[in-house]
């Protein structure tokens, strides 16, 4: 049954495995109409905390949540207290986010069984983040089954890489048996920014050239071509490319051996020291880049040197990408460190003036919450920061398609 044409709300979903964010939008002007957080499911701690954005009105509530089911009763709970609740109709369709769509989907997809069993086949490459994003499209078509329900993936704006790009160098059968490629993620994050990114410049996204650098806890790079992905630097997990916050990014696979072989260490202790205990915080201690950036100030040599080899692989990839691409019109910061950190951006570009990248330091100081560019007026590279909005993207590819589907 699809929704009424007339419907024109989008509730957005991100189950993680002890988490639910949420965002309810009006897809006729993309305005926000409520937003929360589910945390610490499972726990005796449990807390949902919900802004109905209408009204400015928020509450808290804490105690036990048991599952993700509870998780989303609570949810529709307190939407239902604000008049916004999932019988409305106008509610037209529910977007979950979903990490890992392997190379079988390659944009957004009304979910069935067919979709759900697929999306299970692919927890081997995404053990975190699969499950938990079956269990809230479960819950949520429980609550919900007659109610268009969509699976926007995190891998799909890059499954348009060449073959040279996206493969590894090993025997390509034993690859295709295990699935083994380079995917990426944060793809509705580099589909948006990139989008976003040619409307600041006046131009069509066929038009432009973009490496975009999402730079957050988590952080990525990719190069878009037109409109399209091309390179991106996560791999078969989002463990590879940039130094991150906790993870290590780019290593020589023989520093696993060697762990394992000298140090004695369990593929778990590895897998864990990698993904857990590395990045920034590995390095130094910290993970938050502010906290970095103030031990800097005091002449903190670890926080120095974090800083430091987090920018050299950030440059790296700014001008691999750059290579990859040919002509570059824009390079593009987002994400949390990449909006707000602005000694980043500044070191991250530093040099590279040779391949026209430069920022203006009076517009690279300035906050701001739109996109904005930071380079000198006339430069031959924009380099930009740009907001990222992954609900509005999931959002919009959801409404897109139940549209189409209608």
């Amino acid at each position: 049954m699809r929704s009424a044409p007339s419907a024109s709300r989008v509730l957005v979903l991100n189950s993680g495995s002890s988490s639910v964010k949420y965002q309810l939008l009006d897809m006729r002007d993309s305005s926000r109409l409520a937003a929360g957080l589910v945390e610490r499911i499972g726990e005796q701690t449990s807390r949902l905390k919900h802004t109905c954005l209408t009204s400015g009105a928020a509450r808290e509530e804490n105690g036990p949540i048991a599952d993700h089911d509870a998780a989303l009763k609570a949810v529709a709970e307190e939407l239902a207290k604000d008049g916004l609740g999932l019988d409305s109709p106008e509610l037209a369709a529910i977007g979950h986010r979903v990490v890992h769509g392997g190379m079988f989907f390659t944009e957004p997809t009304v979910i069935d069984d067919a979709v759900l069993t697929e999306i299970e086949r692919l927890i081997p490459v995404a053990p975190l983040h699969n499950p938990a994003n079956l269990t809230g499209i479960r819950t949520a078509l429980a609550l919900r089954p007659d109610l268009p329900q969509v699976a926007v993936f995190d891998t799909a704006f890059h499954t348009t890489m060449p073959e040279s790009a996206a493969r590894y160098a090993i025997d390509p059968k034993l690859a295709d048996r295990y699935r083994i490629r380079r995917y990426g993620f944060h793809g509705t994050s580099h589909a948006y920014v990139s989008r976003a990114t040619a409307k600041l410049l006046g131009k069509a996204p066929e038009e432009v050239n973009v490496i975009v650098l999402h730079l957050g806890n988590g952080a990525s790079a990719s190069a878009v071509r037109g409109g399209r992905c091309v390179d991106t630097s996560m791999g078969l997990t989002p463990l590879e490319g940039l130094v991150m916050g906790t993870r290590s990014g780019d290593l020589d696979p023989a520093v696993i051996f060697h762990l394992q072989r000298v140090g004695g260490m369990s593929m778990d202790e590895i897998d864990t020291l990698l993904n857990k205990r590395s990045g920034l915080f590995g390095l130094c201690g910290d993970n938050d880049m502010r906290e970095i950036r103030r031990r800097m100030d005091e002449d903190d040599e670890r926080a120095r040197l974090a800083f430091d080899i987090y920018i050299h692989r950030l440059k790296k990839y700014i001008g691999a990408y750059y290579a990859v691409l040919g002509r570059v019109d824009a390079v593009t910061f987002t994400a949390g460190v990449g909006e707000n950190a602005s000694p980043v951006r500044e070191a991250a570009v530093a040099g590279l003036e040779e391949l026209g990248l430069a920022v203006d330091g009076e517009l690279n100081a300035v906050r701001g919450d739109g996109p904005r560019l930071i380079s000198p007026e006339n430069a031959r590279v924009a380099v930009a920061v740009v907001p990222t909005d992954e609900e509005l993207e999931i959002a919009t590819q959801t409404y897109a398609l139940v549209g189409k589907n209608s």
